[in-house]
Formats: C-alpha cells, sequence, structure tokens
C-alpha cells in the first residue's frame, strides 16, 4: 500500500477519526454539537504530541518528513477547519429547533457563508504552512521557532470554549460564534510573529484543554445539550 504506517503517523490518523467523529455527531439527529465539542478537544490534544512522536524516529527519509507535513496539514484541514464550522451549523439547527420560528431561517445564508469563509482561511493558511515548511527546512534544520499568524490548531481551545459559555449564561451563542470565527479566520493570515510553545506551554494548554473538557463534560451530563 501506498502510504506510511508506522508510529510516527498514529496520532495523526487519529486526529482525522476524530474530527470525522466530530462531524458525524454534530449533525446526527438533530445535532450534537457540544459532542464534537468533546472530539475538537481531542484533535488538539493528538496534534500537541504527532510532531514529537515523529521526530523521534531517527533516520527519517525526505520523503517521510514530506509526507508527515502533508498528511498532518490535510488532517487539521478536517480537525480545525470543518469541525469548528461544522459544530457552529449543528448548534445554529438546534437552536432552530428549539426556538421553531422561521424568521429565524433568514440568517441561515450568513451562518453558512461566516463558517465557508473561516474554513477557507483555514485551508489557506495550511496550504501556505505546507510551502514555507518545505522551504525552511531546505534552509535550516530543527523545528520553526515562531509561527505567523495564529496557528490552526488554536481553534481546539477557542471553540469548545465558547460552547462552554452556552451552559454559564444558558443564552443563545451562534452569534458570539460566528464572530470568534470571523476574526480567528483573520487571525489565521494575519502577519503577525507568535512564538512556538515548548513542551511547558503544550502541557500547559493541555491542562486547559482538559479543564475545559472535565467542565463541558460536566455541565453536559447535568443538563443536556439544550439548556434552557
Amino acid at each position: 500500500m501506498i502510504g506510511f504506517f508506522d508510529y510516527t503517523t498514529v496520532l495523526t490518523y487519529a486526529s482525522l477519526v476524530s474530527a470525522v467523529l466530530g462531524i458525524v455527531f454534530s449533525f446526527s439527529g438533530d445535532g450534537h454539537p457540544f459532542i464534537g465539542s468533546f472530539f475538537l478537544l481531542f484533535c488538539g490534544l493528538c496534534d500537541a504530541f504527532d510532531g514529537k512522536v515523529a521526530r523521534t524516529k531517527k533516520n527519517r527519509t525526505e520523503r517521510e518528513k514530506n509526507f508527515g507535513i502533508q498528511i498532518d496539514s490535510l488532517c487539521d484541514v478536517i480537525a480545525f477547519g470543518v469541525l469548528p464550522g461544522c459544530i457552529c451549523v449543528g448548534k445554529w439547527r438546534r437552536y432552530l429547533l428549539e426556538n421553531g420560528t422561521v424568521a429565524n431561517e433568514d440568517y441561515n445564508f450568513l451562518v453558512y457563508t461566516i463558517v465557508s469563509i473561516y474554513i477557507l482561511a483555514a485551508m489557506i493558511r495550511l496550504a501556505y504552512f505546507n510551502v514555507t515548511e518545505m522551504e525552511r527546512q531546505k534552509e535550516e534544520s530543527g523545528v520553526r521557532k515562531t509561527y505567523t499568524g495564529l496557528p490552526v490548531t488554536s481553534a481546539a481551545l477557542i471553540f469548545p470554549s465558547i460552547m462552554l459559555f452556552y451552559y454559564i449564561l444558558e443564552k443563545n451563542i451562534v452569534p458570539v460564534y460566528l464572530a470568534v470565527m470571523l476574526i480567528v479566520a483573520f487571525a489565521f493570515l494575519a502577519k503577525f510573529k507568535l512564538p512556538k510553545p515548548g513542551l511547558r506551554g503544550i502541557l500547559i494548554m493541555v491542562g486547559i484543554g482538559l479543564a475545559e473538557c472535565i467542565v463541558l463534560l460536566f455541565f453536559y451530563l447535568e443538563r443536556g445539550p439544550l439548556p434552557k
């Protein structure tokens, strides 16, 4: 078979499977976007360590390295581009179901347009990252020390936080979610520098994600998918 199937790709493939399941659950039945948020958090966990795991393999060939760059970005398009958009649409569908007002359907075009802009921005950023990363590896060794713009993987912490606020405020958060999507989409493509986090920074973000997961799970089990 074509492709690479050793331990260096396990977390990347697991992230993709998690993203697909998150999309399915976000749209299943009347929509379960909160369950989709748990899968998004898991995608973030996988991405936090997939690069470090891959670099533990000594004597990786150039083809293996390039494959890793490509497959990681392709997976990230689904996990941190498409899945957050599907969570938003799933929440919008639940809002329409809960309120049952035909007038709200007039906003469908706006919702789908913003979601599409967000996914497009994520895809453009990842494609640009692939090009610049392959160029960088020809000129220098080691891992990059800075990011240009906001990494798409930040979606794993940003959007579950918004879903969490839904339980805290018990109000429709779709407008807030959409506004944040536009801001994040712009940040994906903006030309500002961010230092790449080291192991300590990664562990802090994993801790934040774990805390979000626990609190979100508590609210979900106690109040269900449609808090009033």
